[in-house]
This record gives C-alpha cells, sequence and structure tokens, in this order.
C-alpha cells in the first residue's frame, strides 16, 4: 500500500496545488524597475506537510509557481520521512525499479519525475532506517554497494541528503 508521501507525488499538479497555500512576493535583487513592482516571487506551502517551496527568479509568475510546485515535490521526497519495518524488509516497488534501471540515468526529466521522486523517498527512508550506513542499506536491497553508490552519486540532491542524514545521525552539524 502507499503511503501517504507516494499519493503526494501522484497528485496531478492542479490537485497538489490545491492542497497548498500560495503567497505572492515581490523579488529582491537586480531587475530594475518591472521587478519592484510586480509580485512575481511565489512561496507554496503544503498544510498537511508544513513543508513549502519558493521560487522567484522569474518575473512570470506562471513560470515561478511551477518552479515552486516542482521543488515542493522534491522536499517532499527528500524530507518527509516514513517509518520502515526492517524486520521482513520487501523493497516497495517504487524502489525496485530505480534498481533495475542500468545505466543509471541522470536526465533532469528523470529526476524530476513523480516516479523518482517516490522511489528516492524510500530510499531515504531505509537509509535513516538502518542508522545510515550505505553497505547496509545495500545489503537489505539485496544489490552491490558500489551499485547503490553509483545510484545515490547520479543526484546531487540524494548525496546531500544522505550526507546531512549520516551528520545529524552522528550529532554533527548540519553544514
Amino acid at each position: 500500500m502507499a503511503g501517504a508521501r507516494d499519493r503526494l507525488l501522484g497528485l496531478a499538479d492542479p490537485a497538489l496545488l490545491a492542497q497548498c497555500e500560495m503567497d505572492r512576493l515581490r523579488g529582491s535583487g537586480p531587475g530594475g524597475q518591472k521587478r519592484n513592482k510586480t509580485e512575481s516571487s511565489v512561496r507554496l506551502r503544503h498544510g498537511a506537510t508544513g513543508l513549502s517551496a519558493l521560487a522567484g527568479e522569474s518575473r512570470s509568475q506562471h513560470e515561478n509557481k511551477a518552479r515552486a510546485l516542482r521543488r515542493l515535490r522534491e522536499r517532499i521526497a527528500f524530507d518527509l520521512r516514513e517509518p520502515v519495518e526492517l524486520d521482513d524488509y520487501q523493497v516497495p516497488p517504487a524502489l525496485l525499479a530505480l534498481l533495475e534501471e542500468e545505466p543509471v540515468r541522470k536526465s533532469e526529466k528523470w529526476l524530476r519525475s513523480a516516479t523518482y521522486l517516490c522511489a528516492v523517498g524510500h530510499l531515504v527512508d531505509l537509509y535513516q532506517a538502518v542508522g545510515c550506513s550505505l553497505p547496509e542499506a545495500a545489503r537489505r536491497l539485496a544489490i552491490a554497494g558500489g551499485r547503490l553508490e553509483r545510484i545515490a552519486r547520479a543526484d546531487d540532491r540524494l548525496m546531500r541528503k544522505l550526507g546531512e542524514l549520516r551528520n545529524a545521525q552522528r550529532g554533527r552539524p548540519v553544514v
């Protein structure tokens, strides 16, 4: 059964947007008179999870809303944790699909897809559940440690998240 995170990531953009509170903000920084008069930056806050995302690079509010929604999906995948039962662990189908990919894909479209984000969410859950050990996570997934490391290295966001969790588990400050 899919968890709350998978259901959120599987929602169409309008359905996810309907669950969010949207703030329109004035952009800061260079851009001249136009930028200082229009509220083109967008912040989305998802009420159920408390996660938020901001975008303001474009002068177009429509483009910024799409970027903020994409960033919110990434925050849901990378920051919304779900418990993992390690006894009799079964690899979730989304994660299984990622593990079977060969070679490791690095395209922007793939790294933004709901399928990939669901898989990454499950991978981060497992990594945290096994004490932030990549070799132990690989063992639970029945794959070689080098294979799991290649999957992780294909996405800078994933490597950053794994490092944050490892540092937090060891009591080190997050840099």
